[in-house]
């Protein structure tokens, strides 16, 4: 017992290390990235990400306010976990008998993204919950929420604001209109399909949307 104690307080520990680090370092890469890259180099050994790093100041404020109003409209009132949008979610997957929704805070996102597998089990959603309480313990909103910004995919091995800005604008991150923002924002659960059918009226539906909710988005 006393050894499986330390064995768990170890593997937290190298979680926790991470999240420290991240502090004041960049990531260089995230374990879905590594994920993403493994599958496309099944199909293509040459076969590499596009993904470059871009301080939260250089990230336009339009694409903060797009994804926050998106993905997680609470974002600076919660403490990584939205009970209200989790319920809603339960709700939704009941009625359609199937994971159709998630409830996930972009805190949450984050904690899977960077450390964690894309697998839906139990242990993994427990050790998720485990790692949105450091980040948001030990990291400011504003941290937060420019690693998510960097990390998420947004394309066939497109990753962060820049590079996605680049991708579908060829514009950088800084420079990105409310209506570009608000495309971006509207892709993110889906972006591999949404890469390939950038016109889905489902997709530009969505954009106008979040682009009509963007204003009232409160961002660090």
């Amino acid at each position: 017992m006393g050894l499986l104690l330390v064995g768990a307080l170890l593997y937290q520990s190298w979680f926790l290390l991470h999240v420290v680090y991240w502090r004041t370092y960049n990531p260089a890469t995230s374990a879905f990235m590594q994920q993403r890259l493994a599958q496309l180099r099944e199909h293509n050994p040459q076969a590499d990400l596009q993904y470059r790093w871009v301080a939260y100041e250089h990230i336009s404020d339009h694409l903060k306010q797009a994804v926050v109003a998106a993905e997680d409209a609470r974002f600076m009132q919660h403490a990584g976990f939205d009970f209200d949008a989790m319920k809603i979610a339960w709700e939704k997957n009941l009625e359609q008998r199937k994971w159709a929704a998630g409830g996930s805070t972009i805190s949450q996102q984050l904690a899977k993204n960077l450390l964690l597998s894309s697998d839906k089990t139990l242990g993994r959603k427990l050790q998720e919950a485990l790692i949105t309480l450091m980040l948001e313990q030990l990291l400011s909103k504003e941290r937060i929420l420019e690693l998510y910004l960097n990390v998420i995919e947004w394309g066939e091995g497109v990753f962060g604001a820049e590079e996605a800005a680049r991708h579908y604008f060829h514009v950088s991150a800084s420079t990105l209109s409310a209506r570009q923002a608000a495309l971006l924002a509207s892709m993110i659960p889906n972006p591999r399909h949404y890469d390939k059918n950038r016109n889905s009226p489902r997709l530009l539906n969505k954009t106008r949307i979040i682009e009509s909710r963007m204003r009232v988005a409160k961002v660090p």
